[in-house]
């Protein structure tokens, strides 16, 4: 499979995955965040280019900066580049407890242009952002999120977002819709989930469904589509310096194959589904740490050419990653 520069991708590679750095200014009314670097982002059932591709293909090397203004304790305004409000996994893999993102990662927006506004007060916390969705460059998209922390131990929150208009990013190069897939960006999403962290324990499940609407052209109706994923992410640290953690998840589509020439396709064709599993052991010495992942992807009722492999016709892909570096 060809990426928008006619990269292929590899069944193996040495990369950067985060060369990234930031800066920050967070008390006072007036605040901002820049963050700026090289970067890959690691995806299940999808291909890996190089960060380089990656980079250029999809936020530029700032692929976040926004002010930020603090209008009192509970309320402040933000605008500019910023994360997405959707989702329980975070766009980078120092981020997560595993090194690649799952398959119900991918149905959501990463990175949002645009303004938002944040409220916090005791264990409750919300925004709402007016944005362009999957980087599009036209504010035609809402999103938002609650959280509520029930105790030390316990949070609860939901999250999503939708389209108040129809954005065509297939009438741009193929290098805009690397980030801009023309299907998600008019699509609805929504996420619920639930946190426990407790002194060596993380425990993560979600569940997430979104939504394409069906399009009518001069030619045929395009039936739209929908998917259900959950996922359950946990880790345990036994020591300071070792952790374990694994992520398992299941995603399907809507449909079926027969419809593949008049639907949309959100996952592997119309009708599709896919199991993954990932295990991510991490070694941490002070600011040094190097962490292994083996992480495999079985789909169902695939449509032929939407599979794995350049040639879309498998039905399983394995994963197997070292990281390492030091954190600053």
């Amino acid at each position: 499979m060809l990426s928008p520069s006619a990269e292929q991708d590899r069944y193996g590679r040495v990369d950067f995955t985060n060369l990234q750095g930031w800066i920050q200014k967070a008390d006072g009314p007036l605040q901002f965040y820049v963050h700026a670097g090289l970067y890959s982002i690691p995806a299940l059932g999808l291909p890996l280019y190089s960060s380089f591709e990656q980079t250029q293909s999809l936020f530029g090397p700032v692929p976040v900066a926004f002010g930020k203004w603090q209008i009192n304790d509970e309320w402040s305004i933000q605008a500019g580049r910023m994360f997405t409000n959707i989702g329980s996994e975070l766009l980078f893999s120092y981020q997560n407890l595993n090194i690649s993102r799952g398959l119900v990662f991918n149905q959501e927006n990463f990175i949002n242009q645009g303004v938002q506004v944040n409220y916090a007060s005791g264990p409750f916390a919300a925004a709402v952002s007016v944005n362009d969705g999957f980087y599009s460059g036209e504010l035609n998209w809402v999103t938002g999120l609650a959280t509520y922390k029930i105790d030390d131990s316990n949070t609860i929150g939901i999250n999503g977002g939708t389209h108040f208009s129809d954005f065509d990013s297939s009438t741009r190069s193929p290098r805009f819709q690397f980030a801009t897939i023309n299907s998600l960006q008019n699509s609805s999403i929504i996420s619920v989930n639930y946190t426990y962290a407790n002194g060596p324990w993380i425990i993560s499940p979600y569940f997430q469904y979104t939504n394409v609407a069906r399009k009518d052209n001069y030619f045929s109706p395009i039936i739209g589509g929908e998917t259900w994923g959950g996922a359950l992410l946990a880790g345990y640290a036994f020591n300071e310096n070792f952790g374990l953690a694994g992520r398992v998840e299941y995603i399907a589509q809507s449909g079926t194959r027969f419809d593949t020439l008049s639907a949309t396709s959100l996952l592997y064709g119309p009708g599709s589904s896919a199991f993954s599993f990932t295990i991510t052991p991490t070694f941490t010495w002070d600011r040094y740490f190097v962490r292994g992942e083996f992480a495999t992807v079985q789909a169902y009722d695939v449509t032929p050419g939407f599979g794995f492999g350049r040639d879309g016709t498998k039905r399983s892909q394995e994963r197997y990653l070292v990281e390492t570096g030091f954190t600053f």
